[in-house]
């Protein structure tokens, strides 16, 4: 499995975890149990998962702050799904440069969201990395 393969089960994944709106490992090993073997991605997708679970109030502050006129409720499930993984990508998982985070987002929101999906996100995490990168 390749990294890109696993970002789209992760996005996947949280999608079913905010419909569910529970973060657990029991979801994860559910959701992952009929989808083969992930190889050398499996650190990614834990690292993901845990890092989702700890810091999900952080990185919804960041994506209000970062959004205008956009809360979190009023966000479409795949968007917030999508958006959630970069920003967590962006923040703590140190493999991932910050356009490599926002250019897979962007490619996520093409095939899973609307006409506006790839828009939207582009913009919202381009005010993320400028908040990431002046600290």
């Amino acid at each position: 499995m390749v990294r890109s393969e696993a970002r789209e089960l992760m996005m996947q994944l949280l999608f079913q975890m905010e419909a569910q709106n529970e973060y657990n490992t029991e979801i994860k090993d559910r959701f992952l149990s009929d989808k083969g073997e992930f190889g050398n991605q499996q650190t990614y997708m834990d690292e993901v998962l845990n890092a989702v679970k700890e810091h999900i109030s952080q990185i919804d502050q960041i994506l209000e702050e970062s959004s205008e006129n956009w809360k979190i409720s009023r966000m479409g499930k795949v968007d917030l799904a999508i958006s959630r993984l970069a920003v967590c990508e962006m923040l703590y998982i140190e493999s991932v440069p910050t356009s490599v985070a926002i250019n897979e987002a962007i490619n996520l929101a093409k095939k899973f969201g609307t006409e506006e999906s790839g828009k939207f996100i582009n913009g919202l995490l381009g005010k993320v990395a400028k908040k990431v990168t002046e600290g």
